[in-house]
């Protein structure tokens, strides 16, 4: 088993956006990705998707991205991003949607998942913090739901053996815990108490990707995974050892 990561795929199979408006890095980008995909993931690998799957605005019209995502080799672990409009918060909803996505894909939200070799999964989609600059004036109060969401993922990933000293805990978000310029956001701290090792997220593009934190930080390596940073194809995540 071997453990990959990408974020952001931004597919619009059946809806009308085309991703080219926003460069030429986007060109036929989907059809990249497949290429990439097939060729380096094995079927017993798992693929972390870091949220902003689909452009579609409700199941029906994101369906035809999550069949193309179930077509391709490995299993996934999908998480929510701020254009996931399909996918409504709540744990009842995810259950729902669960049973009518592909059997390859694994919905993360409120819960955990565990992967054949004991590393635990948690995660949530966060926000932007609620003192950055950029920051909307309702960002404090989805921040904090969202952490409330990363602490259930966390009390449930304890139940599957996760998230305690020595065991192999990753985190799967869609905005940045961590910048470049070294400001921590709330879920850091979440993080840490948990004993997550690595954190995967996307959300940045293009010449924001200079913002996100790369590489290790008191303890957990950070990976940005938005693919147009990893050109457009899934990158390896090291396991740490336990």
């Amino acid at each position: 088993m071997r453990l990959f990561a990408i974020s952001d795929l931004h597919l619009a199979l059946g809806v009308d956006k085309p991703m080219d408006i926003f460069g030429p890095q986007w060109v036929g980008h989907a059809e990249r990705m497949q290429k990439a995909w097939d060729a380096m993931v094995a079927p017993d690998d798992w693929v972390l998707v870091g949220g902003d799957t689909s452009w579609g605005l409700d199941f029906a019209e994101a369906k035809p991205d999550l069949e193309w995502l179930g077509q391709r080799t490995g299993r996934k672990v999908l998480i929510r991003g701020n254009h996931c409009t399909w996918w409504p918060r709540g744990a009842v909803v995810r259950d729902k949607l669960q049973a009518q996505v592909d059997p390859s894909i694994f919905l993360l939200q409120a819960n955990a998942i565990r992967l054949d070799d004991g590393t635990v999964v948690v995660g949530s989609r966060l926000w932007d913090p609620p003192d950055a600059p950029w920051a909307e004036p309702d960002a404090a109060k989805i921040f904090q739901r969202e952490l409330n969401f990363l602490q259930q993922s966390i009390d449930a990933g304890k139940k599957l053996g996760g998230c305690v000293p020595g065991a192999r805990t990753i985190a799967l978000v869609h905005y940045p815990p961590r910048y470049s310029d070294g400001r921590e956001t709330g879920a850091v701290p979440l993080l840490k108490a948990a004993g997550v090792r690595s954190c995967i997220y996307g959300h940045l593009h293009g010449k924001d990707h200079k913002y996100g934190f790369q590489g290790d930080a008191d303890g957990i390596r950070y990976y940005l995974a938005s693919v147009d940073a990893i050109d457009f194809q899934p990158i390896p995540i090291e396991l740490p050892p336990t």
